[in-house]
């Protein structure tokens, strides 16, 4: 039952045809869990809990970074520092005293899966890896809970509802992980700061109308969202039933599905340590930033370096490599070791550098070691 001061914030649902108490009720007896409080749950955990669901768990291990307040809008310049899920859960307690919020400042990982998934009615993913997705979508099968799906990258975002009443599965739009290495996350591609809000507010519709009963849930088809041309479109997905054949989580295999694999002999990339260390031991490296040029006044360089962003050399814009010699060792750096990845193999397919490698982490950790 719905008490007083729950009728009169809920109004406008109580009053809306289709909806109206019985509605509200079950979204106040139904549960949800939001694994990433970033972009993506940001939004979605907003309006999840202004609609009044009972009971909202929150899965997120990071702490908010300067960098996530151009879209992550439930923290503020004060929170810089504090646990996302900590922060998150005080933001939507004083948004709605009437929920229970349960934030678990941890990953979401093999061993709490399971446990995590089966003690709610619906999964909302808002997480950035590809690891992270394949473990949510068998964890769901195998608990036979709705996935509400969300991803985004620069202009473009996807929305599907996964796992809903035998319809298809993450896996049957993406039966196996990309290739290492062959696609950017956002810290690398970037994204526009509204688009995680479109995606994931419209994950929270997807979440309240499974709770509700009411209308259709975007099971069976795949909403692409083009920020920039502000138009949508709709792919029909099929179901394959060998997507459903998960007997239990593997004991290993999703943490190191999509990180940069290790190449023997450092034949690609070199680690920071073995780099730092060939620099003090007085070896001549040529370095070269691929980075976009405001990276380097947020972040800073590794000098001396010559800067070349990604997207000229690969249109053949390379003109401030002339000053290097192909023939000496060179390292290729950017903010956390993918794009210096293709600018590195660039350099050597194309323009014959012999003796280039990646450096692996990038900057980032370049700084975080020293």
């Amino acid at each position: 039952m719905l008490s007083n001061q729950e009728i009169a914030r809920y109004q406008r649902h109580l009053s809306l045809v289709g909806f109206g108490p019985a509605g509200q009720e079950k979204l106040q007896g139904g549960s949800v869990l939001v694994i990433g409080a970033g972009g993506l749950g940001c939004p979605a955990l907003l309006y999840l809990a202004a609609a009044g669901v009972g009971r909202i768990v929150i899965v997120d291990g990071d702490r908010v970074d300067v960098s996530n307040l151009q879209r992550q809008v439930l923290y503020t310049s004060d929170d810089a520092g504090q646990l996302k899920a900590e922060a998150a859960a005080r933001r939507l307690r004083a948004l709605n005293p009437h929920l229970t919020i349960e934030p678990h400042a941890e990953r979401f990982t093999r061993d709490n899966a399971l446990a995590l998934v089966r003690g709610v009615d619906v999964v909302l993913d808002g997480s950035d890896n590809f690891p992270t997705r394949y473990l949510v979508n068998d964890a769901c099968v195998l608990a036979d809970r709705p996935l509400v799906y969300g991803a985004i990258q620069a202009f473009e975002g996807q929305l599907s509802v996964f796992n809903w009443r035998g319809g298809p599965t993450y896996r049957c739009l993406f039966p196996e992980p990309p290739e290492p290495g062959t696609v950017q996350n956002c810290a690398e591609a970037g994204v526009l700061g509204v688009l995680p809000g479109l995606i994931g507010t419209a994950q929270a519709c997807e979440v309240i109308k499974l709770l509700t009963g009411i209308g259709e849930p975007l099971s069976g088809r795949l909403l692409l969202w083009d920020a920039l041309a502000m138009r949508t479109q709709t792919v029909t997905l099929a179901a394959d039933p060998r997507s459903r054949d998960i007997r239990e989580l593997p004991p290993e295999g999703y943490g190191e599905t999509c990180a940069v694999p290790e190449i023997e002999e450092n034949a690609e990339e070199i680690g920071i340590d073995e780099f730092r260390a060939a620099r003090v031991a007085g070896r001549r490296w040529q370095v070269v930033d691929v980075r976009e040029g405001w990276e380097r006044v947020t972040v800073g360089t590794i000098e001396p370096d010559v800067h070349v962003p990604l997207s000229d050399l690969m249109r053949g814009q390379v003109q401030g490599l002339a000053t290097l010699d192909p023939h000496a060792p060179t390292v290729v750096y950017c903010a956390m070791g993918q794009r210096s990845l293709a600018g590195a193999r660039a350099m050597r397919e194309y323009l014959g550098y012999r003796a280039v490698v990646s450096l692996r982490g990038g900057i980032h950790a370049w700084l975080a070691s020293q």
